[in-house]
């Protein structure tokens, strides 16, 4: 694609891209309804597009379900072929923008912002690409971003921080810095009910999760004032299969749990409200600006309101 000989094909609205540069969970969903929000509160229509990654035949993945339970109003096309996916969420829904669910790696498709996080736990995947290390692709490639985002930023000190953005600086030093917390804000279960984050503090509490980064998700119960008593990781999108679920009520009931926690992006995966006589809630994460803030959203207003001024 550096060179022209593959095609990039461009289409008919400003494309905005989140994406990462290593495998596994940087918290792309959060900074995805974060944007769609305030691209929607700048006048602009909005759909999205994504592969569609573990995904069955003819159905949405979990991160699309937990999009579209935050973002109702808000188109979601999956299609492997993201090209053909942007032309058809244009055709069928009239968008004033796109967004492109994990797409830096994507570069078939042309994008007018290219956003990339790290995860402040192991920003640069071990130095190496997969399967050597966890990159997706080689370091330099950094320099295409426009704005880096370090996501889970308050999980560690200030000096760590100022040294992932000295090395971003030398890889991509035009890209606008941003440091992100991923930040615990209620808690919703299968009925659509919430509750505040108070109701687990200090109660012993069985988890599990099914995503990229668990680590991530441990972290934010770690904040929550509870005892986790159980704690069960599986792969990312994983499909929780009824043995598996039932395996883990069992082994809550054995620890005394008073709840069980998951992700949003688990619970759409297994809409139950309790697992025995245990209540299963999800814990719903927002995200919080740290730092770049300001110059974020004036990078993004600018693409936002060319591109309205141009369909007006």
């Amino acid at each position: 694609y550096n060179t022209g000989r593959s095609e990039i094909h461009h289409v008919s609205v400003p494309v905005i891209s989140v994406g990462n540069l290593t495998l596994g969970g940087t918290g792309k969903t959060p900074l995805v309804k974060w944007l769609a929000r305030k691209l929607q509160a700048l006048g602009a229509s909005i759909a999205i597009v994504s592969r569609g990654y573990g995904a069955a035949a003819g159905q949405q993945n979990d991160e699309a379900l937990e999009l579209a339970q935050a973002l109702p109003n808000v188109p979601h096309i999956q299609n492997r072929d993201r090209a053909a996916g942007a032309q058809q969420a244009i055709d069928q829904f009239k968008p004033d923008l796109l967004i492109l669910d994990d797409g830096f790696q994507h570069r078939r498709l042309a994008r007018d912002l290219d956003i990339v996080l790290l995860d402040a736990l192991e920003p640069f995947g071990f130095d190496h690409v997969f399967p050597r290390g966890m990159l997706r692709e080689p370091l330099a490639g950094l320099d295409r971003a426009r704005v880096v985002c370090l996501s889970r930023a308050d999980a560690v000190p200030a000096s760590t921080r100022e040294s992932i953005r000295r090395r971003v600086a030398d890889i991509a030093p035009s890209a606008i810095w941003c440091e992100l917390a991923h930040v615990a804000t209620a808690l919703t279960n299968a009925a659509d009910l919430t509750a505040q984050l108070e109701t687990v503090h200090g109660k012993r509490i069985a988890a599990f999760c099914a995503i990229g980064n668990p680590a991530g998700f441990r972290h934010t119960l770690s904040t929550l004032g509870c005892e986790i008593v159980a704690w069960r990781e599986f792969p990312d999108h994983h499909l929780f299969t009824p043995l598996e679920l039932a395996s883990f009520s069992d082994a809550a009931r054995r620890c005394n749990a008073e709840l069980i926690l998951c992700t949003q992006k688990d619970l759409v995966k297994s809409p139950q409200e309790r697992f025995g006589d245990i209540p299963l809630w999800a814990v719903t994460i927002e995200m919080q600006f740290l730092a770049g803030q300001q110059l974020f959203e004036e990078q993004l207003t600018r693409v936002a309101r060319a591109n309205l001024r141009e369909r007006q």
